[in-house]
């Protein structure tokens, strides 16, 4: 499974931001496919999760205003961001978690795409 996240920049506090992550050798069944975001000095933390079953979860930072969705046909997952504020600033990844959850091999991610929101 490949994973490559785009559409990152800089955008002023306030503005709106549609992240794309392009999936390929993606598998009919898996755990979830999701967004996260990580700070310079801190761990990742999820932004938003679709699960293999369609349910939609989003972390508590972003909840509100980010929107996560899938386009089946192309295979790529959407993040769409508004309302952006300055401690949105981070690396953003998007991940497919497929297989056995104890397995090194659960977790596959893209590289990151980096959003700065200026004031």
């Amino acid at each position: 499974v490949q994973l490559q996240a785009s559409g990152g920049g800089l955008v002023q506090a306030g503005g709106s931001l549609n992240l794309s992550c392009t999936i390929s050798g993606l598998p009919s069944r898996f755990d979830a496919l999701n967004w996260f975001r990580q700070i310079p000095g801190t761990q990742r933390r999820l932004v938003a999760a679709l699960e293999g079953g369609g349910r939609v979860n989003y972390g508590d930072a972003m909840k509100g205003r980010v929107t996560i969705s899938r386009d089946k046909v192309k295979d790529i997952l959407w993040l769409q961001m508004s309302n952006l504020k300055r401690e949105d600033t981070a690396v953003y990844y998007c991940n497919a978690q497929i297989g056995n959850v104890y397995s090194p091999s659960y977790n596959h991610w893209g590289r990151g795409t980096q959003v700065t929101v200026s004031s």
